[in-house]
């Protein structure tokens, strides 16, 4: 059991340096201010991102690490393969992924899904309504009937993932699309969860709703322990005839 999760917070780190208004809205950079809203819940995480040696994820710095976050957009290709082995291994080792926004696109969570994670689309600018489908979720613990974001990019179905072990959010969007937006899976001893809501023009992350669902999915993602797995031939426990 680990009471209180070891935490990365890995982000590509692209829009903060080429435009001028995601600095402004993230100055410390998207992974600065996600990590200020765990801090806010009792929870502290070290950061990463795509420009550092090993793109901060060696294997030693996934070792002490018990859910990792991943926020990604134009960049995907650029992560090494490598390294997207490392993660890959680790989630089936146990390590909780927290999946945000345009990293359904990332090589990691294509590769956990097994399909393209393809979606429509729309930067306008418009309301977005989540309303909480699952209000017994630890995800969704203190949080109201649903969020209101004023001003999100539209993400539409179909969701060419597939379908959620554990769905705890759907979005509705003032254009009139709705949107599978909290999804929970499991691959080997890790969990996943993917939270669409990011957008990189877009306050989102400094919403106290949104960073509330962020430490709840941290600590649900979290290894809980318990015996390894035990794979290969095996002696039987009770004497064969």
């Amino acid at each position: 059991m680990t009471p209180t999760p070891r935490i990365t917070i890995w982000n590509e780190g692209r829009h903060e340096q080429r435009q001028p208004e995601v600095a402004a809205l993230y100055p410390e950079g998207i992974h600065g201010a996600i990590a200020a809203g765990l801090r806010e819940h009792g929870l502290t995480a070290r950061t990463a991102t795509l420009d550092e040696p090993d793109h901060g994820l060696s294997a030693a710095a996934l070792e002490e690490t018990d859910v990792l976050f991943w926020w990604g957009h134009k960049a995907h290709h650029e992560v090494a393969d490598d390294a997207v082995e490392r993660v890959y291994r680790r989630v089936l080792a146990g390590m909780g992924l927290i999946v945000l926004h345009s990293s359904h696109f990332s090589k990691i969570f294509t590769r956990l899904m097994g399909t393209t994670c393809s979606l429509k689309w729309r930067p306008d600018n418009e309301k977005e309504r989540l309303w909480v489908v699952d209000r017994s979720h630890p995800i969704a613990a203190g949080l109201d009937e649903y969020i209101e974001l004023e001003q999100e990019e539209m993400y539409g179905e179909p969701f060419d993932a597939p379908p959620p072990e554990e769905l705890v959010f759907i979005s509705w969007f003032q254009g009139g699309e709705v949107f599978r937006s909290g999804c929970c899976y499991r691959r080997g001893s890790g969990k996943i969860f993917y939270f669409r809501p990011g957008h990189e023009t877009n306050p989102t992350y400094h919403h106290p709703a949104i960073r509330r669902v962020l430490a709840n999915a941290a600590r649900w993602a979290a290894p809980t322990g318990g015996p390894p797995p035990v794979f290969g031939r095996r002696p039987p426990l009770e004497q064969l005839p």
